[in-house]
């Protein structure tokens, strides 16, 4: 086990990522190698850098959630740790499926985000008590909505997309209006269109129509 593990800070807040920073090195239980903030620079990091585990903030510019989606297939060795404000909504889901392994609100203790950050590098999976809560009980409220309403198995994010599908918009226009890449449209489409039993966009609006609004 190393001394101490390279890490990497991304946040497009200077003054809450210097504090992360510090928390990090003051522990003695990490090297941070390297401050981004935003999605590209993460890459970037990556990259050049190949860091033990990255810190990404949810919100940055370009996404974290379309970081996670790319480092993930790109740099499976770098262990990702999501930290937000958000406290439920689908980009829990979606940055678990995506192979985050570390998910935390802002404002958790320094002392809980260098347990969270620790167990990702030793290989853990690590999500606070208090959003593991919270997540359980969407997740069963979710399994509620299923049983009478397919739409109910979709993530928000999901139905975001179906939203502005049945407006008729693009996956280009799709991707600009919720700030994603068409690939990333375009898995979300996979996957509520396998969700909803429908085979075409056509159906897909024209179900939402009928069972959504």
């Amino acid at each position: 086990m190393p001394s101490s593990y390279r890490v990497a800070v991304v946040d497009d807040h200077p003054l809450f990522r210097a504090g992360v920073v510090h928390t990090l090195k003051m522990s003695g239980q990490f090297d941070v190698v390297a401050e981004g903030g935003s999605a590209s620079d993460a890459i970037r990091i990556a990259r050049e850098l190949a860091p033990d585990a990255m810190l990404l903030d949810l919100n940055m510019p370009g996404s974290g959630v379309e970081a996670a989606l790319q480092l993930s297939k790109s740099h499976p060795s770098v262990r990702l740790v999501i930290i937000t404000v958000c406290e439920i909504d689908e980009s829990v889901s979606t940055c678990l499926e995506a192979g985050v392994r570390g998910y935390v609100l802002k404002g958790t203790s320094g002392e809980e985000l260098l347990r969270v950050v620790r167990s990702v590098c030793e290989g853990e999976a690590y999500i606070t008590p208090q959003l593991a809560a919270r997540l359980l009980t969407k997740m069963r409220s979710k399994q509620k909505e299923r049983a009478d309403n397919p739409i109910g198995e979709l993530t928000a994010r999901e139905e975001a997309v179906l939203t502005h599908v049945s407006r008729g918009q693009s996956n280009k226009e799709i991707a600009r209006s919720l700030s994603l890449s068409e690939k990333t449209v375009k898995h979300y489409m996979t996957s509520l269109m396998q969700k909803l039993q429908v085979r075409s966009r056509l159906e897909a609006a024209l179900f939402f129509r009928d069972k959504g609004e």
